[in-house]
């Protein structure tokens, strides 16, 4: 049996001291200052009305899209755990959803529903709340929700960013299980994280289709620091993880900075042209299977001409 007083009396007391806070303690404090919040109430999350919930849902368009087969995947990998999956927007509306039928009232009497709005405005120190608040991904275990209500309630969550780099929404993987320990928590948090980074990923190739992704080598190896370059190696656009590897922002990529430059890759302004050149006649020879012939023909010059370019180049 729960000790409710006992829990409300902690988050008083742990958001009120002037000591040195952790994350959740940080969010209980906005919970109470902020938001005006109790955590002795008794509430579930704002729901929106049908037509709020169209509305949401026709905003987060491409964003339920390019989540909804890395949602399928990541039920059938913790569905059967008793796990409820939720997709929220930047606002902490959920979109989508997914959970076993057996497991549906529980979460259901507790609003983990679409329509429903879990930001901690809404409902206090909560996994997809104060992932949104700190836009990082979080795991809020069982007594450190803000709410009495929720303290049986574990939840592990990752934002998600769109093509630039912003924040679109949040993915949750939520139980209500007695046998969730830290350990399995630190696996399901792992799990959502990498869920995410995917869908950012899609978000990212969806935003940029036809254009050539080039990765980013990092400190930390991230498969997520892409760049979009167009034919001409100007980057079209940067995943967040890109844009910090780089120090690009919006302002950068606009100016029609080329791939080459942001990578380092060229020594110096000069080799450019001789670099394009050397690439276009190795693409040309290689359509045409080395035959310099067909490749003349298809750069629109003659054979000698081909010959004395590719002596210059170093390419025979």
């Amino acid at each position: 049996m729960h000790d409710y007083s006992a829990h409300a009396d902690q988050v008083y007391a742990s958001a009120q001291s002037t000591a040195a806070s952790s994350s959740v303690v940080a969010s209980w404090r906005r919970c109470m200052v902020m938001h005006r919040l109790a955590p002795e109430e008794k509430r579930l999350p704002t729901r929106l009305t049908s037509q709020e919930f169209q509305t949401a849902l026709e905003r987060s368009e491409r964003l339920v899209a390019e989540a909804a087969n890395e949602l399928d995947r990541l039920f059938l990998a913790v569905g059967k755990a008793g796990c409820c999956l939720l997709l929220t927007d930047r606002d902490g509306i959920a979109l989508e959803r997914r959970g076993a039928a057996g497991d549906d009232k529980e979460f259901h009497d507790l609003g983990l529903w679409t329509g429903s709005v879990w930001t901690e405005a809404s409902i206090g120190t909560n996994g997809i709340g104060t992932a949104l608040a700190d836009e990082r991904a979080v795991a809020i275990f069982r007594d450190q929700h803000f709410f009495c209500s929720n303290i049986d309630l574990s939840c592990t969550t990752a934002p998600i960013r769109d093509h630039r780099g912003q924040l679109a929404g949040a993915l949750d993987i939520s139980s209500c299980r007695d046998d969730v320990n830290d350990a399995t928590l630190a696996i399901l948090s792992q799990t959502v994280r990498d869920a995410a980074v995917r869908i950012e990923l899609n978000l990212f190739r969806s935003a940029f289709a036809g254009a050539r992704f080039v990765m980013v080598p990092t400190d930390t190896a991230s498969t997520s620091a892409l760049l979009a370059v167009d034919r001409n190696d100007l980057v079209l656009g940067a995943t967040r993880a890109a844009r910090l590897a780089l120090k690009l922002d919006d302002h950068r990529i606009a100016s029609g900075i080329p791939a080459s430059d942001v990578l380092r890759e060229q020594a110096a302004m000069g080799e450019d042209l001789a670099e394009a050149e050397r690439a276009a006649l190795l693409r040309a020879l290689s359509r045409a299977s080395g035959n310099v012939s067909q490749a003349a023909a298809a750069l629109g010059m003659s054979r000698s001409t081909l010959h004395r370019k590719m002596k210059r180049l170093n390419l025979h």
